[in-house]
Order: C-alpha cells, then sequence, then structure tokens
C-alpha cells in the first residue's frame, strides 16, 4: 500500500516499534510528526477493534443510556428492534469512515486534510477535541463517584470529606477531588505509555467488565427469583402506530451516543491489518457486543426492584447496595476501569492527535492528550454535570457540527475522490498539492460547515424544534454530505493518484 514511500526509523511515541511509520524529508515539517505520519505496519487485528468497541459501550454512561431506553414507554421487542437498527446504523457509517484512515495508514485529523486543505484541517481537528475534552471531564467525574463509593464503604469517617458544605472548593467536596484527581492520574498513565499500552488496557478491560456485569446479573436474579423479571422498565405508554415515533427516537438516540467516537474512529481503523479485519471487529463489537450489554443492564436493572424496593439505573449504586465488601470493591473498581477505557478511547485518543495536528513542530501526541486532560479539570466538569440544561445545550451545540463533519468527509472520500488519496500531498504546502486548494483551505468544505451546522444548532436550542434535538447528527450529516458535493462539483479537480 506504502510501497512507494520510503521509511525513516523514528521515536515515535504511538508504538513500541519505531520503524513503524512512513517519514519521507519532502513531507512539510509543519504538517508531520512521528504520530501524524502514516503507518507502515498495520497491526491491530478484529479482536483490538472489538475490544475498541467493548471499551467505548461498557460504562456507566453506557449502561445509564442503555436502560434509559428501555423506560421509554415500549414493549421491549419494540426497544430491541429500536437498538438492532440504530446499532447497525452505527456498523454501516462506522465502517466508511473506517477505511479512508486504515488504507491510508492516517489519524482523522490527517485524512480530513484531503477535504479541508492541508491548513484548514484544523477546523474539524478543534471542533471534534473541544467535544471530547468536555466528555473527557464528565466521564472521569462519573468514574470518580464509584471510587468515592468505595472509600466511604470501608472509612466511614471520611464522610465529613464528602461533605462540599464543609470541606471543599469549586464546586467539588475534597473527597470527591481527592477521588476525581486519582481517576485523572490513573488515566494519564496509561495514556503516556503509548498506543500499544491503550491496546493491551482495552483488550482486557472491556472482557473484565462483562464477567463482574454477568456475575451481577445472576446474583440479582436469583436474590429477584426469575419470574420478577422483566424487559420493560416502564408502565407501557404507546401501542401500535403510536409505537413507531418513540421507536425512530430510539434509533436516533443510539446514533447519537457513538457519534463523537464514529467520527474519529480513523484514529483506531488505522491501525487495522486490513479493513476486512476492521470490519469483522466492528461486527463484533457492535451489533453483538451492544445488544449483549443492553439485555445485561436492562435484566440487571429490572433485578434492582425486587431487590432493594426501587429501580436503580446507575451501576454504581446497585453495586453499593450489596452486602458483600468484596462485591462492592469488585464492581465499584470494575466500572472505574470501564470508564478509563471509553474515557482512553473516546476522549483522550481523538484530542490528543486533533491538537498535535494544530502545532506537529511544537504538540506531539502525548502533549495533546495531556493539554486535553489539564483542559478538562479546569471547566470543573462536576458543575456542568449538576446542571443538566446547560450541558445539554453545550453538547448539543457542539455536537450538531459533529454530523457535518463526517458529512462532508463521507462526501469528499466516496462521492468526490472515488475512494483516492494522494499520501504524500497531504503532508505538503506546495500550491502544487493536492490538498493546497486555496492558501490551504478548500472553501467548499469551510462553506459546508456553516449552513449544515447551523440548521441542527437551531434545531437542538429553538423552542418548538426540540422534536428534532435527537436527529441532529442526521440533519448535519446529509446537509454536510449534499453541499459539499454541490459546492465541489463547481470547482476543477486536481486528477488523483491511487493510494
Amino acid at each position: 500500500m506504502h510501497a512507494h514511500a520510503t521509511p525513516i526509523a523514528s521515536e515515535g511515541a504511538i508504538g513500541d516499534d519505531h520503524s513503524a511509520i512512513l517519514m519521507k524529508p519532502s513531507y512539510d515539517e509543519n504538517l508531520v510528526n512521528e504520530d501524524l505520519a502514516p503507518l507502515r505496519k498495520q497491526t491491530w487485528g478484529a479482536y483490538n477493534i472489538f475490544a475498541f468497541w467493548m471499551s467505548d459501550v461498557h460504562s456507566v454512561g453506557g449502561y445509564v443510556t442503555a436502560g434509559s431506553l428501555f423506560s421509554l414507554g415500549l414493549v421491549s421487542w419494540q426497544v430491541l428492534i429500536a437498538l438492532v437498527v440504530g446499532i447497525l446504523i452505527v456498523q454501516f457509517f462506522c465502517n466508511l469512515v473506517a477505511k479512508p484512515s486504515q488504507v491510508t495508514g492516517t489519524p482523522y485529523p490527517v485524512i480530513c486534510r484531503a477535504s479541508f486543505g492541508v491548513k484548514g484541517a484544523n477546523i474539524p481537528a478543534i471542533i471534534r477535541g473541544l467535544i471530547a475534552v468536555a466528555w473527557y471531564g464528565i466521564q472521569t467525574y462519573l468514574a470518580s463517584a464509584a471510587f468515592m463509593v468505595v472509600a466511604l464503604r470501608f472509612w466511614p469517617e471520611l464522610a465529613p470529606y464528602a461533605d462540599l458544605s464543609r470541606h471543599g472548593f469549586a464546586g467539588l467536596s475534597t473527597l470527591g477531588w481527592a477521588s476525581f484527581m486519582t481517576l485523572w492520574v490513573l488515566q494519564a498513565l496509561v495514556f503516556w505509555r503509548g498506543m500499544e499500552a491503550i491496546r493491551v488496557f482495552i483488550d482486557w478491560a472491556g472482557p473484565a467488565v462483562y464477567v463482574v456485569m454477568i456475575a451481577l446479573a445472576v446474583y440479582l436474579v436469583a436474590r429477584a427469583g426469575i419470574g420478577n423479571i422483566g424487559l420493560t422498565l416502564g408502565a407501557v405508554k404507546y401501542t401500535g402506530w403510536d409505537a413507531l415515533p418513540v421507536m425512530i427516537n430510539a434509533i436516533a438516540l443510539v446514533v447519537s451516543y457513538f457519534s463523537g467516537p464514529m467520527l474519529n474512529f480513523g484514529d483506531f481503523s488505522r491501525y487495522g491489518q486490513s479493513f476486512a479485519a476492521v470490519k469483522k471487529g466492528n461486527f463484533w463489537g457492535l451489533p453483538v457486543n451492544f445488544l449483549g450489554f443492553s439485555l445485561l443492564t436492562v435484566i440487571t436493572t429490572s433485578a434492582t426492584l425486587p431487590v432493594f424496593g426501587q429501580l436503580i439505573t446507575d451501576p454504581v449504586e446497585t453495586v453499593s447496595r450489596i452486602d458483600s465488601d468484596v462485591a462492592v470493591v469488585l464492581g465499584a473498581l470494575t466500572f472505574v476501569t470501564a470508564t478509563i477505557g471509553i474515557n482512553i478511547v473516546a476522549n483522550f485518543v481523538s484530542p490528543a492527535f486533533d491538537f498535535s495536528n494544530v502545532a506537529p513542530k511544537v504538540i506531539s501526541w502525548r502533549m495533546g492528550g495531556m493539554i486535553a486532560a489539564v483542559a478538562s479539570v479546569f471547566i470543573t466538569p462536576w458543575n456542568l454535570y449538576n446542571n443538566p440544561a446547560v450541558i445539554h445545550y453545550t453538547l448539543d451545540v457542539l455536537g450538531a457540527f459533529i454530523g457535518p463533519l463526517f458529512g462532508i468527509l463521507i462526501a469528499d472520500f466516496y462521492a468526490v475522490k472515488r475512494q483516492r488519496v494522494i499520501v504524500d500531498d497531504l503532508y505538503t504546502m506546495r500550491p502544487t498539492g493536492a490538498y493546497w486548494y486555496a492558501n490551504g483551505y478548500n472553501r467548499a468544505a469551510v462553506l459546508t460547515i456553516i449552513p449544515s451546522a447551523a440548521v441542527p444548532v437551531l434545531c437542538a436550542v429553538m423552542p418548538g424544534l426540540e422534536g428534532l434535538a435527537n436527529f441532529t447528527w442526521f440533519i448535519g450529516c446529509g446537509l454536510g454530505y449534499l453541499l459539499y458535493t454541490q459546492l465541489m462539483k463547481r470547482q476543477p479537480q486536481a486528477a488523483p493518484a491511487l493510494v
């Protein structure tokens, strides 16, 4: 695939094998470093991609999301149909976005240079990076709650330090800060070891969560009695055709939940040994894994009603109610591990590449990730999370940009470039380069972003349009695809060479 390029051994942070990347002397130093260069050795198999999705799904957020779908007032088979349709849509789009990065061996911000221009690619990179920073802080905060559960279980005398009114600052208790920063450091240590350490971590983290989830489900079902378990977590409110709009909403929620990792999935698919291996990993990791996890979630949540006398949708709280100290520790640490997993794959690796792309000479992959980690503390995510209205608007508005960015990437690679990319031109500032466009910016892509993001933003924040809020990704993606393809028809194209 890259036989035409001459490899230069390099001390890259991404892998343990320093000859795994390609760097030509002709590559512009403002566009390349060891972490952004195309890969020569792609070593991830189908299991690694499957484990990536397990880490992405198995989290407190994934648990609550899956449980919430079963409490929409639908019959369980309707929820399962919505889950299957939603996750198949995610799988389809993940395969689409995986190919350009897998074939070229480049991360998301680099492949964006083909559509936005070598300088313009910083626009999608920064947007995606900012979204990841917000989510990184929120997920770290959610995981730190599990740490507090363990601490208070064994050291109840720490309770005063968990009281914000007595001990705390910036909206978080002293014990909360200790838990948050412990998690923050643990994640940074895994990330700092490089991409190979992340691969090893996610390879065992996903299955470990399954083992504990199954054990938790079996324990609760045994206590509740099999007859008291149902797959519907609320009263059935919709029957017949009335259920269809609710099912469509549920499908949109599934796609929206995965929209972030789906956009920068190229950051991981670039390591795939082959496109076939990536597709196989996507099949086992998305429809099969997500359905299995969702069923475990709803069985566990359903059992909390007869066992504890109330419906508990937070797995950390469920675990904290169990009599056994060993079970509490094991359960809490498992959900901490799960959340570290999703945080690293969805919200750490992405901004690491994105911020490095802005100034490759001075910002390495590691430094890009640490910028995101530090920024996540300064946004005080617990204050965001304590005000659902603020977080809802912030993330809806940022999320409205994800759809258009996705639409442009897909339109460019499949409809405009016909799956042809000149890898060397992704790393050159020469005006003769295919992706120089006008001063390094492709006006068609920049002009597409404005209206195709503005429309979903309006849908997310305008009174009266709340019904469309869940569909902002679809609206933005469709508009981005259509506008970009039309605008690109109006400008002359350089004849692209095969990868």
